[in-house]
């Protein structure tokens, strides 16, 4: 299959797929983006002897997020349920799933990323989710951060809009390997022909399955009553339609707290 926006490579004899987002540098998840990946994962699937995808960035960074300009209010009714099933997808692959990490890793990048079962990424890698900045908030960061690393990092994270750095993500649990730069290709594969390569495929399958049992089902009760929280009660305020507008107008916003 023929793709525009993200580009699928075999791995370790066939054994693992690597879905990379493109095009750099931002490598934007954007819908069109969102439909091709979807689109691969049901592919991959039904492969029996799959055993790891991974998923990484064109170029120097793994992606700046989802495209801004698709969270204008006559945009982002059709784009955040659909970013938000991608991202169940992704959960509920029955295919171990791997985000390696360099560059900047934002927004809904770093959503892809918590989706995964791994992560990987460069030391000088750096995480966040800016979206308080434009007056709105990452509906899947508020239920996969605080499953995989407490409220109180959660709140420093979500509610500052801050970049962290691979090393604190590590320190925290949310990042498995935290290596030096231009050893995680390395690094992913010899925890591959280590970790994974010599496991049966079916089994593998079955116990990601049970690991993730309870995220999935948390995502899954939840995702529906904050989409509605982002799309009926905070596109209705003033600040995030300024937020959004203030961003793809390239000027500083004027907040009226409403």
């Amino acid at each position: 299959m023929t793709y525009r926006h993200i580009k699928v490579e075999e791995r370790y004899n066939g054994e693992a797929t690597e879905i990379i987002f493109g095009p750099a540098p931002a490598n934007i998840i954007s819908a069109e983006l969102m439909k091709e990946v979807s689109a691969q994962l049901k592919i991959e699937e039904k492969n029996s002897g799959k055993k790891l995808i991974i998923f990484s960035g064109e170029g120097k960074h793994f992606s700046f997020g989802a495209s801004v300009d698709e969270h204008k209010p006559e945009l982002v009714n059709g784009m955040l349920p659909a970013f938000h099933k991608l991202i169940g997808e992704i959960m509920s692959c029955p295919i171990p799933t791997l985000a390696s990490v360099r560059g900047l890793c934002l927004g809904g990048g770093f959503e892809v990323a918590l989706a995964c079962t791994y992560l990987y990424a460069e030391e000088s890698a750096k995480f966040g989710v800016p979206e308080i900045t434009l007056a709105v908030f990452p509906p899947v960061a508020c239920i996969l951060l605080p499953i995989r690393c407490g409220d109180a990092f959660s709140a420093k994270v979500i509610l500052s809009g801050g970049q962290f750095p691979a090393k604190e993500l590590h320190g925290r649990g949310l990042i498995n390997e935290c290596v030096e730069k231009d050893r995680l290709d390395e690094t992913i594969m010899n925890f591959f022909n280590n970790d994974i390569k010599p496991r049966s495929a079916s089994s593998l399958r079955i116990a990601k399955k049970a690991l993730t049992m309870y995220s999935v089902k948390t995502y899954q009760d939840f995702i529906g009553r904050l989409e509605s929280l982002y799309l009926k009660d905070l596109m209705s305020t003033d600040d995030a339609k300024e937020g959004i507008g203030a961003f793809l107008e390239k000027r500083k916003p004027v907040w009226k707290n409403s």
